[in-house]
């Protein structure tokens, strides 16, 4: 996939452009017809062009650029009457304040789909737990991103607890937005920190939450069907390995040398929530972390997003290149290279949370973080 996508002039921008392209076309068409051909029309378009694209003094500038144009115009022709002058910058006049009017309209209807995004996006944080920087041996960043389009709250979660013998996590996208998606990512929450705590093996916590979305889903009215794709991942406190299942999941890529690798489950299995149509036991697969390796985890809303010319985002070509270990860092060049590629349009929300392996420490500074992954960390 080629990388470098961004063109002379962003597709964003050609809007912009409008107004200032019908006033030169205007011009160049009055300038090669005949003098019985008006180029008003398209003059008196600029105004009503430039209120979505433009602020109001830009608006209104439009408006006296295009006055000025067709007055200079008008003026080169012999046959126009003083009433049809009259006329016609009576016309712009009326046509630039509709046009600074709409333009208000338009900005208090963006300022408020801008706030309430952003409280959603402000809520979607405060349910979500604060991933510690350090758990066992990993070092640990999580990112979210609200979906430009939207206003609800999304039903994107990630979660990391230790165990005494291990790191858990989870990362899941529950099917639907607003109050009731919320309302399962609080449950799924406190089952998988419940669940992590307390059973003994991966595939037992998958039953908890089987169980949990089953009751949701008997609690849902109109007949809607709530499930959640999910990856689940222990890792061994010694670092050197991922046991990993995944439910209906995007596979989560191991970015290490240079390279960005898709761990791929070995059999697919159905999301939470749908184990009763026929989910056998879960298999659990096992990759090897090397020293520095960094895992990525992300939502569908990475994967789904687009560019300008409908193609979805593919981040491994992105992440397959020489990269810093700190996973931060990754995330955060990760959504810098997805808003570029999407020029600043999600459709759908994107959590992510990124894990890497730390150089081997002593049993000592093993214990102390630990110690401090549960007093942060712990659900």
């Amino acid at each position: 996939m080629t990388r470098d996508r961004t063109p002379l002039v962003s597709w964003s921008r050609w809007p912009s452009l409008l107004p200032a392209a019908v006033l030169l076309v205007a011009v160049v068409v009055d300038v090669l017809t005949p003098s019985g051909f008006s180029v008003f029309p398209l003059l008196a378009a600029a105004p009503v062009l430039a209120a979505p694209v433009y602020s109001l003094s830009g608006t209104i500038a439009t408006g006296v650029v295009t006055q000025l144009i067709g007055m200079s115009l008008s003026y080169t022709k012999e046959n126009i009457t003083l009433t049809e002058h009259f006329l016609r910058f009576t016309t712009v006049v009326v046509l630039t304040v509709l046009a600074a009017i709409l333009n208000q309209v338009m900005a208090k209807d963006r300022k408020q789909l801008k706030d309430t995004r952003e409280v959603a996006e402000a809520v979607q944080r405060a349910v979500l737990p604060a991933s510690p920087e350090r758990v066992g041996p990993l070092d640990v960043a999580s990112r979210y991103r609200a979906a430009a389009k939207e206003a609800a709250i999304g039903g994107d979660l990630y979660a990391i607890h230790p165990t005494p013998d291990s790191v858990r996590m989870m990362i899941a996208d529950v099917r639907g937005k607003g109050l009731g998606a919320v309302r399962t990512v609080n449950r799924l929450l406190g089952a998988f920190y419940e669940a992590a705590a307390h059973v003994p093996g991966l595939t037992d916590v998958v039953d908890r939450l089987e169980e949990l979305m089953q009751r949701v889903d008997a609690e849902e009215e109109g007949g809607t069907e709530s499930f959640a794709t999910a990856v689940l991942i222990d890792v061994p406190n010694d670092g050197s390995a991922i046991y990993m299942i995944n439910l209906g999941h995007p596979a989560p890529l191991l970015v290490h040398q240079g390279r960005a690798t898709p761990l791929e489950p070995s059999a697919p299995s159905l999301p939470l929530g749908l184990g009763d149509l026929g989910r056998t036991r879960v298999p659990v697969d096992r990759y090897t972390l090397p020293h520095d390796a960094t895992l990525v985890l992300f939502t569908d809303g990475l994967v789904e997003a687009r560019d300008r010319h409908g193609t979805f985002y593919d981040p491994v070509p992105f992440l397959s290149r020489p990269l810093p270990t700190d996973p931060g860092v990754i995330l955060d060049t990760l959504l810098a290279d997805l808003t570029r590629y999407t020029e600043g349009r999600l459709d759908d929300d994107a959590a992510l949370m990124a894990v890497t392996r730390l150089p081997d420490v002593s049993d000592d500074d093993s214990a102390a973080q630990f110690r401090v992954g549960v007093a942060v960390g712990g659900g």
